[in-house]
């Protein structure tokens, strides 16, 4: 079993200091797949004329705009950061920047606009464009803290993590979440990708994660090790799906997640098709016509 978190009592729109280095605001913004809403980030100290980051703007929302430029008032923002392009990070970055005058810094946004699904959150802002490209191992360096881009593909093509170097902590985003496990939706997440990441944030043995949306995780280590399982443990149950004679994804879904709110069951579909694109490309399965959602898959 994952041990999830629950996000501690808080308020929309306040200032919150949960380390040394790090303030959060929360924009009133929650949902399935959200949860408590989408927690920016302050990094820096919290004093006159100190240099800051900010991390993950959030949505397009007037109140929280109002919150983030009055939590760094009288301070300097020198870079604002985008984990990904998702409509619940990117859209405030640009308004944000210009606020503070800051450079807003993201990787490559897809080469083309991918619409998941019209119910997910994780439609793109289509508008956005980084300021300056982030490739994966840049270091950022302010007052009195240092940060690193680090590229965590597959819950988006273009996921860019940021690890504070000060506090061994990793900024996740959306690739690690402690209230829930992450929604990898093709075409444009990726299940391979996503799992060689996930390998790659358990290799830096972090201190704290912080994800975009609810309660930090403390204890990295067990917890990124359940996540692991439980993903290798659905990957499992499909192919064990198609082995009892499941042919489509429709079919396959209310057995797997029946204890899961049906509502949830378009999300957990774009799951089973990431990890069965994943299974093809590895020799594993055959799909007919072709990889796609409403395919015929076959084991090989």
């Amino acid at each position: 079993m994952i041990p999830f978190v629950s996000m501690p009592a808080f308020e929309y729109g306040r200032v919150d200091r949960v380390s040394p280095l790090i303030r959060r605001v929360v924009a009133d913004n929650p949902g399935p797949f959200t949860y408590t809403g989408t927690g920016t980030y302050i990094v820096g100290r919290d004093a006159p004329g100190a240099g800051v980051a900010v991390i993950d703007p959030g949505p397009l929302d007037d109140a929280h705009l109002a919150a983030l430029l009055a939590a760094v008032e009288g301070q300097t923002v020198s870079h604002v950061l985008v984990t990904h392009t998702h409509r619940d990070h990117a859209p405030l970055a640009r308004p944000f920047a210009q606020a503070v005058g800051a450079p807003i810094l993201a990787a490559v946004p897809p080469a083309r606009t991918v619409h998941a699904s019209a119910s997910l959150d994780e439609e793109e802002d289509e508008a956005f464009t980084p300021d300056i490209v982030l490739n994966g191992g840049e270091r950022l360096e302010g007052d009195g803290w240092t940060l690193e881009s680090l590229a965590t593909p597959g819950h988006a093509s273009n996921h860019m993590a940021f690890v504070l170097v000060e506090e061994n902590a990793l900024f996740s985003g959306d690739h690690v979440m402690g209230w829930s496990t992450t929604i990898v939706a093709p075409p444009d997440g990726d299940m391979a990708a996503y799992m060689a990441s996930l390998e790659t944030v358990i290799a830096r043995g972090f201190s704290t994660i912080w994800p975009t949306h609810g309660a930090p995780i403390t204890e990295p280590g067990p917890f990124l090790a359940a996540y692991r399982a439980h993903r290798r443990g659905r990957e499992a149950q499909v192919l064990d799906r198609l082995a009892t004679g499941d042919r489509r994804i429709a079919d396959m879904v209310p057995v797997l997640y029946a204890a899961v709110d049906s509502r949830l069951w378009p999300a957990a579909s774009l799951s089973v098709w990431a990890h069965l694109i994943a299974l093809e490309r590895a020799g594993r399965v055959r799909a007919a016509p072709e990889p796609a959602i409403d395919a015929d898959w076959t084991l090989i």
